[in-house]
């Protein structure tokens, strides 16, 4: 599972906010994702937001209906069965539905707020350029030395062995090597 930490370096004007999220909840932020649909963000859709679903439990004669943008992202996947997913960036902020006590976010938004959470259905940001100190599996595996190129791997992780090189773009630099808790600083560069 990918992490960033707080220490982070960013243009807003590198961030993304077009896109809900599309996939299995929670998403975690320092997610590589790609564009889920072949369309991606259309201008000239009448409406760019459509119908998600019902916010908690239906009742008869209610109507409690919530909305999501049209164009989504989801997790990148390069790495697994050969495929080249083109990443768009990374997640900095987790997709959530529930809190920790299993209460509705969206009932909250205060507490989706103070804990940089997106609830599902609402914009996600996106990092497409910045540098950020992150912590995935796949990377930790690696020895990792300033300057290695990262790419993104299987489960919106980032790798740097070889292996990856043939199927999935660069997304950027490793800045320093691993501490203790192998984080490690990146520079994102896509």
């Amino acid at each position: 599972m990918p992490t960033l930490r707080p220490l982070r370096d960013y243009d807003e004007h590198d961030v993304i906010n077009l896109f809900s999220w599309s996939g299995a909840v929670p998403a975690y932020k320092g997610t590589m994702v790609k564009i889920a649909s072949p369309s991606g963000f259309v201008a000239s859709d009448d409406e760019p937001v459509e119908m998600f679903g019902a916010v908690g439990n239906a009742y008869a004669n209610t109507v409690s209906q919530r909305y999501r943008t049209s164009a989504q992202v989801t997790t990148c996947t390069s790495g697994s069965g050969g495929t080249k997913d083109i990443p768009l960036g990374m997640l900095l902020y987790d997709v959530r539905e529930d809190d920790e006590n299993g209460e509705k976010l969206i009932f909250n938004p205060r507490k989706a707020a103070e804990n940089d959470y997106v609830i599902s259905g609402q914009a996600v940001p996106i990092l497409t350029r910045g540098i950020v100190l992150y912590s995935g599996a796949t990377l930790a595996a690696d020895t990792v030395s300033p300057g290695d190129t990262v790419y993104a791997a299987a489960a919106g992780e980032l790798a740097k062995d070889a292996d990856h090189v043939s199927k999935a773009p660069a997304v950027g630099k490793v800045l320093g090597t691993k501490d203790a808790n192998n984080h490690m600083l990146l520079k994102i560069e896509l």
